[in-house]
């Protein structure tokens, strides 16, 4: 396994034999806060519940066969997305569709069969895995629960899932704290797999792993998509590892989608003026694939306090009036993708019905 170039070529869906091909799963108008405790003071005298706004109205469709990246800072919405489509958490409101049924309204056998179907990579594989238990437990806990395997049978699938990951067969006798970080993300992912799903939504996949073994961790992925021929949501802060990695990418910010488009779009023409700052933020050693776009000023505004509007206008340095009173919706650019932009309006006149053009702030 050799380490990934420092900016490599991005991969198109022609080149993997699982073709992007139609909708698997749409997330329409999905909202999700959290409340956030207060003194006895504050409950005593009446002030008003506060919540952390972690998703607002979030649309996003995942097509079959594609690695969607999922982009943005600490705290824009990344991971709560991700639970949420899994359904650790309970969104507030919208929808998840998966293969035309509604998520959100899933219970009991229904929800364990959704669950077989999408799996979830944790970002901490320490974290995720029961220290109490040797791997070949774990693996042998996701067969018995879910009834994927008789209890004869079982023994042969673990010793199959770790030659899958690349581990040898005598790790399943051994306890986590017993392997390498970049083993414990093999383990992590020989517990998704088990569950046979079709959909694997890893969450800052190899955000705690060295350099060298982060590309190990990579490859390996890109091998298990085309032999098992998955659906991926890589979310990630890293834009090197999206890049070489997605068909497409969804950038958030502050809980929003605010860009998707195909990856070569993304990377090569932006549309977002986040968009924007955050590649030219990312070091680059080639001098031609730095951008003159100015860099992010301030910091990241509070969840708790979201700014009216466009909630990038306090950071954007293109932002205009209209950016404060109205806050803009995904809308669709002619050469595909869509974009949530003040600076692209519906054309008013002489122009097919969705076309965007822009104007001048």
């Amino acid at each position: 396994m050799t380490a990934l170039p420092e900016q490599p070529a991005t991969r198109r869906p022609e080149q993997t034999p699982g073709t992007p091909s139609g909708t698997l799963m749409q997330v329409r108008g999905l909202t999700k806060t959290f409340p956030v405790a207060t003194s006895l003071l504050e409950r005593w005298r009446g002030g008003p519940r506060r919540a952390v706004q972690a998703l607002t109205d979030v649309h996003l469709s995942v097509r079959r066969g594609e690695t969607l990246g999922i982009v943005g800072e600490s705290g824009c919405g990344k991971s709560t997305l991700a639970r949420c489509l899994v359904r650790l958490y309970d969104p507030d409101e919208g929808s998840v569709r998966y293969g035309g049924e509604e998520v959100t309204a899933l219970r009991g056998a229904a929800l364990r069969a959704y669950n077989r179907r999408v799996q979830m990579i944790f970002q901490d594989p320490y974290s995720s895995l029961n220290p109490r238990m040797s791997v070949g437990q774990v693996l042998r806990e996701a067969l018995s629960v879910h009834r994927m395997r008789p209890p004869a049978e079982q023994e042969a699938r673990v010793q199959e899932l770790l030659t899958l990951v690349g581990l040898p067969q005598s790790a399943a006798g051994r306890l986590p704290h017993e392997f390498s970080g970049g083993q414990r993300q093999r383990i992590g992912i020989a517990r998704a797999l088990a569950l046979e799903p079709e959909c694997l939504i890893a969450d800052e996949l190899v955000s705690a792993l060295d350099v060298s073994v982060q590309a190990q961790v990579v490859n390996l992925l890109l091998e298990l998509q085309e032999r098992l021929d998955l659906t991926v949501l890589f979310v990630a802060h890293d834009l090197r590892l999206v890049q070489h990695l997605s068909h497409r990418v969804a950038v958030m910010y502050l809980g929003r989608v605010v860009e998707v488009a195909d990856t070569a779009q993304v990377f090569g023409a932006p549309r977002h003026p986040y968009t924007q700052a955050l590649l030219a933020a990312a070091p680059s050693l080639d001098p031609a694939r730095r951008t003159a776009a100015p860099a992010l000023q301030g910091e990241l505004p509070s969840p708790l306090n979201i700014p009216s509007g466009c909630a990038f206008r306090t950071r954007c340095p293109q932002a205009f009036a209209r950016c404060a009173e109205e806050r803009p919706a995904l809308q669709p650019l002619p050469e595909g993708g869509e974009v949530a932009c003040h600076l692209y309006s519906p054309v008013t006149s002489g122009a097919a019905p969705g076309q965007l053009d822009k104007v001048t702030p």
